[in-house]
């Protein structure tokens, strides 16, 4: 059968997409919405240049596995403080959603805040909406080709800029950038620069929206942190409703007709939404409370002469009983926001003490295999160790080692031993025990590690171990 054939239907799995054209929001929001990329960028652009100790401040070695947060070094050992750190930034992220609502997602998510960096450039090139609607609908000629060209080649280029910013976290910047320039950068360096750059620029250039309603999970498990008392960006229906344009005598004195709502119906509030959603509708799952729209009503609010909050940060309950907004003290006592903000501080308050309390050095006592216990000068019984030490200090400190346990127990070579900042070195140890002394079989013992000198708060780590005796 063909498909021209009345009796075929085609049944679209997915919607085409539909060009969401953007109009710049301004306003109270947009200054705050602005203020976070401002300050995102400037951290994620600006770590990587800072020193310290005469390295970079924050640097991922994954080579060297260590890892450099200012004055800490981390090892993979460590990586239980990684999992804390993750655990504290959910909690914090379900707390602020219970409480105000995706505010992350409408004002400091990479995907909202690179997308507003590229709308920016966008704008620059091709002007505000109405512009950009007219510039697509031409044919395509010089002024069209430049302005399209010159766009995606500023696209590109500051999304090489990210992508080489976000390999300097790994790669020690001086050194990427020398290799950068000398066309001498690694297969690995190269591959996620670049990968790296085509994320930054698909996201944030051409996919946009697609990304906050089809990729991103938050947005499809965030209703089950909202109750009644949880902020969200609403249109006031019994305000607003019955919509109607003003009309020329309502243009001269400011005012609407007795029988229409507040709503006049101008759509400055779709025409804002980076997700092309129309606020009211009610509340859906592509909303990113980013409040362009809130800006975009309570400009024209201002312009007619009404009260603003048409369109605006409350809560459902607030929006259903018509009630007076409720203090954010009482927003927070609350079952649930109670409960985010006992596990949260719980959890930071464990993992600060276990980062005070964290000593600056491991070692673990391996014992050597191949040599088994034996019998040496008078009578004595001499076992081999292993001691792998893991310095996290960046100062080259000296340490003693020393063992007990037993009576009788002689650390042999070597009984002292420097150890270089930030570093891991293995020290291989005999240790005697003079005869008669001790039970045959296994023996525990204690290997103790002593700092010499006096760089800081003194360091004292010890570690078990068994020292075995032959049996007669």
């Amino acid at each position: 059968m063909s498909q021209s054939s009345p009796d075929v239907a085609v049944i679209r799995m997915y919607a085409p997409r539909e060009q969401i054209y953007a109009r710049e929001a301004r306003g109270r929001f947009a200054r705050w919405r602005w203020l976070c990329v401002w300050l995102t960028q400037a951290v994620f652009y600006g770590l990587p240049w800072l020193h310290w100790n005469g390295r970079q401040a924050v640097l991922f070695d994954l080579g060297a596995r260590k890892f450099y947060l200012w004055g800490l070094v981390l090892w993979p050992q460590d990586l239980i403080y990684l999992a804390a750190l993750l655990i504290v930034c959910a909690l914090s992220l379900f707390l602020f959603t219970a409480v105000a609502g995706r505010v992350w997602c409408g004002f400091a998510c990479p995907q909202t805040v690179y997308t507003e960096i590229f709308m920016w450039i966008e704008r620059q090139f091709e002007g505000e909406r109405s512009a950009r609607i007219r510039l697509d609908r031409q044919p395509w000629r010089f002024a069209k080709l430049w302005r399209k060209g010159g766009k995606h080649l500023a696209w590109l280029l500051f999304a090489l800029w990210t992508g080489f910013t976000f390999v300097a976290y790994f790669t020690p910047l001086p050194t990427l950038a020398a290799s950068t320039l000398s066309f001498a950068l690694g297969p690995w360096e190269s591959f996620w620069v670049l990968f790296y750059s085509f994320a930054t620029y698909g996201n944030a250039g051409w996919m946009r929206e697609q990304v906050c309603r089809y990729m991103c999970p938050y947005a499809r498990f965030q209703s089950s942190m909202f109750d009644q008392d949880t902020l969200i960006v609403s249109y006031d229906a019994q305000r607003g409703e019955p919509r109607a344009p003003l009309g020329k005598q309502a243009r001269g004195a400011v005012t609407q007709a007795a029988q229409s709502g507040s709503c006049i119906d101008c759509s400055l509030c779709v025409q804002v939404c980076p997700t092309g959603i129309d606020i009211r509708n009610g509340l859906q799952y592509d909303c990113i409370s980013c409040a362009a729209c809130v800006d975009a009503c309570d400009s024209v609010m201002d312009k007619i002469a009404a009260p603003r909050g048409l369109v605006r940060f409350t809560t459902s309950r607030n929006l259903q009983q018509q009630a007076a907004p409720q203090s954010l003290a009482a927003r927070l006592q609350r079952p649930r926001v109670l409960l985010y903000v006992a596990l949260l501080a719980l959890i930071t308050a464990a993992l600060g003490w276990t980062m005070a309390q964290r000593s600056p050095l491991r070692f673990d006592v391996i014992r050597d295999r191949g040599v088994m216990a034996r019998e040496v000068d008078q009578g004595q019984i001499e076992n081999s160790f292993r001691l792998q030490f893991m310095h996290a200090q960046e100062q080259a400190r000296r340490y003693r080692i020393s063992v007990h346990g037993l009576d009788g127990l002689v650390l042999a070579l070597p009984a002292e031993l420097i150890l270089d900042g930030a570093s891991t070195r293995a020290v291989a140890v005999t240790v005697r025990l003079a005869a008669g002394q001790g039970r045959p079989g296994a023996n525990r013992i204690r290997f103790r590690l002593e700092a010499m000198d006096a760089l800081d708060a003194p360091v004292l780590v010890e570690e078990s171990a068994m020292f075995f005796i032959p049996r007669s």
